[in-house]
């Protein structure tokens, strides 16, 4: 049995029957999003990719459920067909929360970013969810602030990630993370990952060693309301060197203030620009931590459900 059984919604998810089995018998799940899907990987990389990442979470004894939005049904768990059609309809949305009930409303598809994920894997039952990297404060005096860290202060879902993406405010990002009470624990580090970059220079608040550590500080976590950040460093033989994202990242930016990009098609145009100015290493960074970190989330999924099942 689940120890920590959902709530019923107060909307309706359709929930993969293998997800929704797992689940109810309390064996580990690994939310995974489709926005890296939808807006951040090109195709046929972005198929190839979600069904790597699925079966790394396989391969480590957990039941993956990528989380997207099709024709208003918000989904927990995608078919086959469904997978591939996220990564290849071209008119598929980027929702973060505030956009699902319009979604649900007016028939969007659309893949779900962190928040999104996050709220859809806890209204059926799902701890733990692996991605790239959460979004953050931006630079500048922009005001814009990403939905993703009031969702990890309110929602009790733990996030594997590598940090936050390198083109944000990554000091003001902590800050507002250790202002609204939001652990960042470091996955074998005592540094915060900087997404592709190999630049470590912030502290996290707390180092985890292992699975037992981690799943122990989620369960604690969790029962206070929210969800901890727990960060994973890009694997060190595809990491790209700080000089380099730095350099490319004035010019993507200064390309996108030219073009007058604002708002949630910032990022996309941003990740795109660097992996050209970088020759592609950047992407190959992007799909090697997403990998390890879709690997790291189920070997802590399995921790946390062999604890509960102990309790």
């Amino acid at each position: 049995m689940n120890a920590f059984p959902p709530a019923p919604p107060l909307f309706p998810v359709d929930v993969l029957p293998a997800v929704a089995q797992a689940v109810a018998e309390g064996r580990p799940v690994v939310a995974l999003e489709s926005t890296v899907l939808t807006h951040g990987l090109p195709h046929p990389v972005n198929h190839e990719t979600a069904l790597e990442l699925e079966g790394i979470v396989r391969r480590a004894g957990a039941t993956p459920a990528t989380i997207a939005v099709l024709d208003g049904r918000l989904m927990a768990g995608l078919a086959s067909a469904a997978l591939q059609r996220v990564c290849t309809d071209p008119g598929m949305k980027k929702l973060n929360r505030r956009d699902l009930a319009a979604a649900a409303t007016l028939g969007w598809s659309g893949g779900t970013t962190v928040s999104a994920t996050m709220a859809l894997a806890h209204a059926v039952g799902i701890r733990v969810f692996a991605t790239g990297g959460i979004g953050g404060v931006h630079r500048g005096d922009t005001g814009d602030v990403s939905t993703d860290l009031e969702e990890l202060a309110r929602t009790p879902v733990a996030v594997v990630c590598s940090g936050a993406k390198s083109i944000l405010d990554l000091d003001r990002t902590l800050e507002w993370l250790e202002t609204r009470g939001v652990p960042v624990a470091g996955w074998r580090t005592d540094n915060f990952p900087e997404f592709f970059s190999s630049a470590t220079s912030r502290p996290v608040s707390v180092r985890l060693d292992g699975a037992a550590e981690a799943a122990r500080l989620i369960a604690f976590q969790q029962s206070f309301g929210g969800g901890p950040l727990i960060c994973v460093a890009c694997p060190a033989d595809q990491a790209v060197p700080a000089g380099t994202v730095a350099r490319a990242q004035e010019t993507a930016e200064a390309e996108a203030s030219a073009a007058g990009i604002s708002g949630k098609d910032v990022t996309p145009f941003l990740l795109k620009r660097l992996a050209e100015l970088t020759s592609g290493a950047t992407l190959r960074a992007n799909l090697a931590l997403l990998h390890n970190n879709a690997a790291v989330a189920a070997e802590i999924s399995v921790a946390l459900s062999l604890q509960m099942a102990t309790r």
